[in-house]
């Protein structure tokens, strides 16, 4: 979901986002309204999530009545990734919220990139994979795709309590 059309139009364009297809489907939308809808519950098995707006001062969508939302969205097996600004002032706040909305055990994140953002990962049903499994996923996904994957492991962890 995407409220503004240039955003999509840059994401195509520049990024690569492909066309949408049986397995992909942009909607243009207030996603905290589009979110709530009966359609989408349960039918998201990847949902990822970018809450600043142009002044990038703040998540914009930050509540816990939102990730709760995002949460019934997905399909058993489904994640959603957030992106926060990691060295910012709201990302313990807004890591409590998910935690809170997803359970602790089902947060993940990654460590700030020198610029601050961190990625958080949240699962609908939780799941501590092995570092051999994680290991195994990650050189697949690097053979496949020749994405450095396997270094991702390195800064990726289970939030802990």
């Amino acid at each position: 979901m995407e409220l503004e059309p240039g955003v999509l139009h840059a994401c195509r364009g520049w990024f690569r986002l492909p066309p949408d297809d049986e397995r992909l489907r942009v909607v243009l939308a207030d996603a905290s309204l589009e979110i709530q809808k009966d359609e989408w519950r349960g039918t998201v098995d990847a949902l990822q999530v970018d809450l600043y707006d142009d002044e990038a001062a703040a998540p914009v969508l930050d509540s816990l009545d939102f990730y709760r939302h995002c949460r019934e969205l997905l399909s058993p097996q489904g994640c959603m990734t957030v992106n926060l600004f990691g060295r910012s002032s709201s990302y313990a706040e807004s890591l409590q919220k998910i935690s809170e909305a997803f359970g602790q055990d089902a947060i993940w994140a990654f460590k700030p990139t020198r610029e601050g953002n961190a990625i958080v990962l949240a699962q609908r049903t939780p799941s501590r994979p092995s570092r051999d499994a994680l290991a195994q996923a990650a050189s697949a996904i690097q053979d496949k795709w020749g994405w450095p994957a396997t270094k991702w492991l390195q800064v990726f962890k289970p939030l802990t309590r």
